[in-house]
C-alpha cells in the first residue's frame, strides 16, 4: 500500500506551497493575482441567486429571457447554463416579481435553497402520447386507402390536441414576445399543414415531435445527472456522536467539529481529519488515484473516499455544503458558464441562423410558383423548412460534450475550469514544468548536514526559522532535527523571500535561512561550503544555508527522489509532439541531472519567478500557446502568464480549487497526458457533431427546395440529430486513463 502525507496550506490566491529546493523556504505568501480569474463584484444594495428553469433547454428561450430582464433596472447581471437548465442573478429588489416575468413567458423559476416541487407525473403523458400516435397512424392509414373524408380530419385534430397542446402554448408565448423557437415554428408548420388539408401528416408531425422532445429530454438528463453522480458518492447518513454514543445523522445537518464513526467499507460523508484509528483508503473518486493509500490519526480524509480496512473515528473540518466532494461538482457546474471560442460562435450563429431561416422560407413559399410549382406543393415545402429552422442540435451539441469531458476529468482527478481551457488545450506548443513537487516527490530529506560553527545553538537557529515556513525544503530541516526533541527560539520580523530563503531576528541577531543567492546578496562568505560540497558534486542534491550577518553557520545536503510516473508521463507528452521544458529555481547542474533522468533535452536552472514568468512571455511569442505545471508560490506569476495554469496536488486546498485554470487533485503527473487525451478527444466529437448538424440541416434544405422532403422527415431529421449528437457527446463519460 502507499502512504501518503497529505499537508496543504491556504494562500491568499493560488496554492502554491512548494518550489525548488534550494530557491526560498517561504513561509509567508504575498498576494498573488491571476489575471485569468475576474470575479464580478455584486454591488451594494443587490443580491444573487440562482434560478432553476427546467423549461429553458435552448437558446431561444434564453433570449426571451433575456429580452426581458434587458429591460429591468433591478436586474444587474444574468448568466445562463442551459445544460444545468439555471440561470444566476445578480437583483435587487422582489426576487417574487422577477420570478412572475419568466412564468409569463410559460417557464417556471425555483430559486436556490428552495424546495423544488415535486416531478410532474409523466405516465398521463405518455398516456396521451400513445393514444396521439394510435389516432395519427389510424388517419394516416384511412388516408392512404383513399378515404380522406371528416373522419381523417377528425383523428387528426384530436391527436394534435391531446400531444400538442403545451406545444402550442410555448409557440404563442414565443411569437406574443418576437421570438421564434421550435415550439413556435412546429406550431406555424403543424398549423400550416392544416390549413392546406394535409391533416394526417400534420399529426404525425405533432407525434413524432413530441416523442422526440421526450427523447432529447431524457438524453440531456444523462449529461446533467453525471454532475449529480458525483455528489451520490457521498453517503446521505453517517454514524455521528452525540452524548457519548454513535447515532445516524443526515449528512446535511452534520455540524463542523462532529466526530463520525466509519466501518469498513463505507464512505466518508465529509472531509476531516482522523482521531482514532487507521485504515487503507480509496481516494480515487476524488484524486483518481488507483491505490489505497494508508492513513492513520492526524491524517486527512476527503468526503466520497472508501474505507476499506479498519473503523475509523475522524472530526469533521467542513459542512456538505463545502466538502472537497461538493467542490469539484460545483467548479464543474461553474465551468459550464467559461465557454470556448467554438461555443461562442455557435451561440452568434445560432442568434441568426432562424430568423434568416424563416424568411428564407416565406421566400420559397411566394417565389416556388415561377418554378412550376403549385401553390399549395410551394406552401408545404416552406413549412418543410420551417422545422428544419430551429438550431438546437448545433446548439446543443457543443455544451453537452463540454459537461462531459469535464465531469470524466474531475473523475480522474482533474478539475477543468472551463470550456475554454479544453479547447485551448488542443493548441498547445509546449509545457513548461516545476520541479519539486512536480517531476520530482517534493519531499527532500536533508542526507547531511555540516556546521561550521562551535555555537550549540546553531541547529536551534536552523530549526526555529524553518518551523516557520510551510516551504518542502524548510519541513526536511524541520524533520531532520525533531527525532532530537530541539527547542526552537523565538523568531521576530520574519521574512520570506521569493526565490531566496528566509530571515529574521533571533535574540537581536538578523540570521539568513536560504540559498546561496541570498548569502551573496548579504554579502556572507561562502568559502567555508566549498570543500563540504566536493563530495556531492556528480549527486542531484539541494543545498540549503543558515548565516548570521557575519559567517556562514551551517549547511544542508538535501536530495529528492523523481516520481514514478514522471519518466512515463513526459514521454508520453513528447510523443505528442509538444515542447518540454524544466524551469527550477535549484542550482544548474542539480536540474541538469534530474533533466537526464527524466530524459529531458533542455533544463533550465537558477530560476527566479520573473525568470519563469519571462520564459513563459518569450514561448508565446516565438513559438505559441503553452502551459505551465507548478505547485509553489514561485511558479504562480508563470502559472497566470501561461494560456493554462496547472496547479499540481491540490486536493484539500479551496483556493487551488478555486483558482487554478487546471487542477490536478494529486501529485501525479500521468494526469497531464489525461488531460490532453480529454481534451482532443471532446473537440473531436465537438467538430464531428457541428458539422453533422449543419450538413444534415443543408441536406433538408435542398430536399425543400426541390421539393423531395416531407415534414415528418423533417421533424426526424431535425430533433433525431439534436439526439444523436447528445448521444455522441456522452461518449465522452467513458474515456478511459492513460496507464
Amino acid at each position: 500500500m502507499k502512504h501518503q502525507d497529505h499537508t496543504h496550506e491556504k494562500v491568499h490566491k493560488h496554492e502554491h506551497e512548494h518550489e525548488e529546493l534550494s530557491t526560498s523556504c517561504c513561509g509567508q505568501h504575498g498576494d498573488i493575482v491571476d489575471k485569468k480569474i475576474q470575479l464580478n463584484k455584486i454591488p451594494e444594495g443587490y443580491a444573487s441567486t440562482i434560478l432553476t428553469i427546467n423549461e429553458m433547454d435552448c437558446p431561444v428561450e434564453e433570449q426571451l429571457i433575456r429580452q426581458k430582464f434587458d429591460k429591468m433596472p433591478e436586474i444587474h447581471e444574468m448568466q445562463f447554463n442551459l445544460i444545468q437548465r439555471q440561470l444566476y442573478l445578480v437583483y435587487k429588489g422582489d426576487l417574487v416579481n422577477i420570478i412572475a416575468v419568466i412564468q409569463s413567458l410559460g417557464m417556471n423559476a425555483i430559486p436556490q435553497g428552495t424546495q423544488a416541487p415535486a416531478p410532474k407525473n409523466m405516465t398521463k403523458r405518455y398516456w396521451l402520447l400513445g393514444i396521439s400516435g394510435a389516432l395519427a397512424v389510424i388517419a394516416e392509414l384511412i388516408s392512404l386507402l383513399g378515404d380522406s373524408t371528416w373522419v381523417v380530419s377528425l383523428l387528426a385534430i384530436i391527436a394534435i390536441v391531446l400531444c400538442g397542446h403545451e406545444t402550442y402554448v410555448k409557440g404563442w408565448i414565443a411569437i406574443k414576445n418576437k421570438k421564434l423557437n421550435i415550439n413556435a415554428l412546429m406550431s406555424v408548420a403543424v398549423t400550416g399543414a392544416i390549413l392546406i388539408g394535409e391533416f394526417p401528416e400534420a399529426a404525425m408531425v405533432m407525434v413524432l415531435f413530441t416523442i422526440s422532445e421526450v427523447l432529447e429530454a431524457r438524453s440531456l438528463d444523462r449529461a446533467r445527472n453525471a454532475i449529480e453522480g458525483l455528489l451520490s458518492l457521498a453517503p446521505d447518513e453517517s454514524l455521528v456522536e452525540e452524548n457519548g454514543s454513535f447515532v445516524l445523522k443526515a449528512t446535511d445537518d452534520i455540524a463542523l467539529d462532529s466526530i463520525i464513526r466509519v466501518m469498513p467499507g463505507e464512505r466518508f460523508a465529509l472531509d476531516g481529519e482522523i482521531i482514532k484509528g487507521s485504515s487503507s483508503i480509496d481516494e480515487s473518486p476524488i484524486t483518481g488515484e488507483s491505490l489505497p493509500i494508508d492513513k492513520t490519526v492526524g491524517d486527512k480524509v476527503y468526503a466520497g473516499s472508501i474505507n476499506q480496512e479498519g473503523e475509523i473515528e475522524f472530526r469533521t473540518t467542513t459542512t456538505s455544503e463545502n466538502s472537497t466532494l461538493r467542490k469539484i461538482a460545483r467548479t464543474i457546474e461553474q465551468a459550464q458558464g467559461n465557454k470556448s471560442d467554438t461555443e461562442r460562435f455557435i451561440d452568434r450563429f445560432s442568434a441568426i441562423y432562424t430568423p434568416i431561416v424563416f424568411v428564407f422560407a416565406v421566400l420559397v413559399a411566394v417565389i416556388s410558383p415561377m418554378f412550376g410549382f403549385t401553390w399549395l406543393d410551394s406552401i408545404y415545402n416552406a413549412l418543410v423548412i420551417l422545422i428544419i429552422a430551429c438550431p438546437c442540435a448545433l446548439v446543443i451539441s457543443t455544451p453537452v460534450a463540454i459537461v462531459s469531458g469535464l465531469t470524466t476529468a474531475a473523475r480522474q482527478g482533474i478539475l477543468i475550469k472551463g470550456g475554454s481551457y479544453l479547447e485551448v488545450a488542443s493548441h498547445l506548443k509546449g509545457l513548461a514544468f516545476d520541479k519539486t513537487g512536480t517531476i520530482t516527490e517534493g519531499k527532500p530529506q536533508v542526507v547531511e548536514s555540516f556546521l561550521f560553527s562551535d555555537d550549540a545553538n546553531v541547529p536551534s537557529w536552523a530549526m526555529s526559522l524553518a518551523a516557520r515556513s510551510d516551504h518542502p525544503i524548510s519541513k526536511a530541516i524541520v524533520t531532520f532535527y525533531q527525532a532530537q526533541n530541539m527547542a526552537t527560539a523565538n523568531v521576530e520580523n520574519f521574512e520570506a523571500i521569493l526565490g531566496h530563503g528566509t530571515k529574521g531576528m533571533m535574540n537581536d541577531e538578523q540570521y539568513y535561512l536560504g540559498n546561496a543567492k541570498l548569502m551573496i546578496a548579504n554579502n556572507i562568505d561562502l568559502t567555508k561550503a566549498d570543500e563540504a560540497l566536493v563530495a556531492f558534486k556528480d549527486r542531484a542534491h539541494s543545498v540549503l544555508m543558515l548565516a548570521n550577518e557575519q559567517e556562514l553557520l551551517a549547511l544542508f545536503v538535501l536530495e529528492d527522489g523523481v516520481k514514478a510516473t514522471s519518466v512515463r508521463a513526459l514521454e508520453l507528452l513528447k510523443e505528442r509532439g509538444l515542447q518540454l521544458v524544466m524551469l527550477s529555481g535549484d542550482r544548474q547542474q542539480t536540474v541538469d541531472q534530474v533533466a537526464a533522468t527524466v530524459k529531458l533535452t533542455t533544463a533550465r536552472g537558477d530560476q527566479l519567478p520573473e525568470d519563469k514568468m519571462a520564459f513563459v512571455d518569450e514561448f508565446q511569442a516565438k513559438s505559441g500557446q503553452i502551459g505551465m505545471i507548478g505547485d509553489g508560490i514561485n511558479d504562480a506569476p508563470a502559472l497566470a502568464k501561461a494560456d493554462i495554469g496547472f496547479a499540481m496536488g491540490s486536493i484539500g486546498s479551496d483556493t487551488a480549487i478555486e483558482t487554478a485554470d487546471v487542477a490536478i487533485m494529486d501529485d501525479d503527473l500521468m494526469k497531464l497526458p489525461n488531460f490532453l487525451n480529454i481534451a482532443d478527444q471532446t473537440m473531436s466529437i465537438i467538430r464531428y457533431n457541428i458539422i453533422f448538424s449543419i450538413a444534415i440541416k443543408a441536406i433538408f434544405l435542398v430536399l425543400a427546395i426541390t421539393g423531395h422532403a416531407y415534414m415528418w422527415m423533417a421533424v426526424l431529421a431535425d430533433v433525431g440529430t439534436s439526439i444523436l449528437v447528445v448521444l455522441n457527446a456522452l461518449r465522452l463519460l467513458k474515456i478511459k486513463e492513460i496507464v
